[in-house]
């Protein structure tokens, strides 16, 4: 040891030579603002299963289905299982390093009365290896790694509650594009019966042929929209199918669109949302990493002291007995010059830190932006669909005073037509209005982080 302490003082004065940590860039704080521009009045914490609150089972049945078979899932599930051997592999680089051996060895030489001897040797070993890691140049590392372990497991939840909240808007989609093709059904149905009127005003000369052909277009024009409303349905079931892990194929319905419930709106205020959603703490924990690296490459410009030691015995048969043996050393290495190749691989740990820093603000920013578009959506969304259901109101009775009064002849077939248009446009508008209306609800869940929570995720990385 006093051998020893010359070279651990040297080190000690080289470690004030590579000068101060460079500090993150002030612009990348962020800064939760007050509280959201658009409120909606209490609100109720939401659970992780949120997508049940919407009290249809086939949609919980689909949503399960898909976190079971996605392979999108399994492949951020996969990159977690990774993660974490990485992490052993930096955590097993602090513990000593212990080798064995057993080489063997024959031989034929000549003796000095020049008769052949043959001699057969083996030498078993054992060596063994450590680094003191004086600056914390692997404890650093391993930090790194156990920082990117967390990252990818919320990237993984990131994929779960992004798969989640598709499946729920697919649903939503479908069951909508349900509700148009009943609409475009009813709306042919109610076109062939003013064609036969109209045909039979005409056969019987009431009108002209006009009419006639006025009707027999909006009916072809109403067929043409029942085709492509089942068209957007299969593509949707196909669509739905292949997200949930399956072959394209139908999709078993259960509540119609307008009885699914509303969710209550989550609660929470923008700072409380940096700890909620996974994207969030993946970012963090992406700084974190990078944050560790510095560390470990700065580290790296320092002397390092290792221990290494070896102890065998010599056995041959040209040996009377076995001979022991043993070394054991130690080495203080520091880097004298290497033509700033460390230091540059610092420099670039450190500006690897700084855009980690920046992606960090970034996703914070995006994530308050939206909640509060989602806010604003379900606020709007729900104000237009009542809008909407009265103008369709409106236009049912409407038509029905049209009808009334072509059939008594009292107005031309032109005024039952504007009718019939009005009416199918604010029904199909009002059932667009009801799915957008229940996406913002999606949408707000995924953007407040779909109680998600980074104790649960810390607490198994441990």
């Amino acid at each position: 040891m006093r051998r020893a302490a010359p070279s651990l003082i040297a080190a000690l004065l080289l470690a004030g030579c590579i000068g101060p940590r460079p500090e993150r860039p002030a612009a990348s704080a962020v800064v939760a603002p007050p509280a959201w521009r658009t409120t909606l009045g209490p609100g109720s914490p939401i659970a992780a299963e949120w997508w049940q609150a919407f009290g249809d089972p086939q949609l919980t049945a689909l949503v399960t289905t898909a976190l079971a078979n996605s392979p999108d899932l399994g492949s951020a599930a996969a990159r977690v299982e990774e993660a974490r051997a990485q992490e052993r592999l930096a955590r097993a680089q602090l513990s000593p390093n212990i080798t064995a051996g057993l080489p063997v060895s024959e031989a034929r030489t000549v003796t000095a009365l020049g008769t052949g001897l043959d001699a057969f040797g083996t030498q078993p070993l054992v060596q063994a290896s450590y680094d003191f890691d004086l600056f914390g140049r692997l404890r650093s590392a391993r930090a790194a790694a156990r920082a990117q372990l967390l990252a990818t497991e919320a990237a993984r939840d990131t994929v779960r509650l992004a798969l989640a909240s598709g499946v729920a808007s697919g649903y939503v989609t479908l069951r909508a594009l349900d509700h148009r093709l009943t609409i475009a059904r009813e709306t042919l149905a109610a076109r062939a019966d003013a064609l036969r009127i109209a045909r039979r005003r005409a056969e019987t000369g009431y009108t002209s042929h006009l009419e006639l052909r006025q009707a027999e277009g909006e009916y072809r024009s109403t067929e043409q929209l029942v085709a492509a409303a089942q068209l957007a349905v299969t593509r949707q079931e196909n669509a739905l199918s292949v997200l949930v892990g399956g072959t394209p194929g139908p999709i078993t319905r259960g509540l119609p669109i307008d009885r699914l419930v509303r969710p209550a709106i989550p609660d929470g205020l923008p700072a409380d949302l940096l700890r909620r959603r996974p994207d969030l703490f993946q970012a963090e924990q992406a700084l974190v990493a990078a944050d560790r690296s510095l560390d470990s490459a700065r580290a790296a410009m320092l002397p390092s002291l290792g221990l290494t030691g070896t102890a065998g015995v010599v056995l041959s048969s040209a040996l009377k007995n076995p001979i022991t043996i043993f070394s054991i050393g130690g080495s203080v290495l520091a880097p004298i010059f290497d033509a700033g190749r460390l230091r540059a691989q610092a420099d670039a740990s450190a500006a690897r830190r700084d855009q980690a820093a920046y992606a960090y603000r970034k996703a914070a920013l995006t994530a308050f932006r939206e909640v509060d578009d989602s806010l604003a959506s379900v606020r709007r969304s729900g104000e237009q669909a009542v809008a909407l259901a009265g103008q369709r109101t409106a236009q049912a009775d409407a038509l029905r005073i049209a009808s009334n009064r072509y059939r008594a002849g009292y107005s031309s077939y032109l005024e039952q037509l504007d009718a019939q248009r009005g009416l199918l446009n604010a029904e199909l508008a009002l059932a667009e209005a009801r799915a957008n209306q229940l996406t913002a609800y999606i949408t707000l869940s995924q953007a407040m982080g779909g109680g998600w929570s980074d104790a649960a995720i810390q607490a198994t990385a441990r």
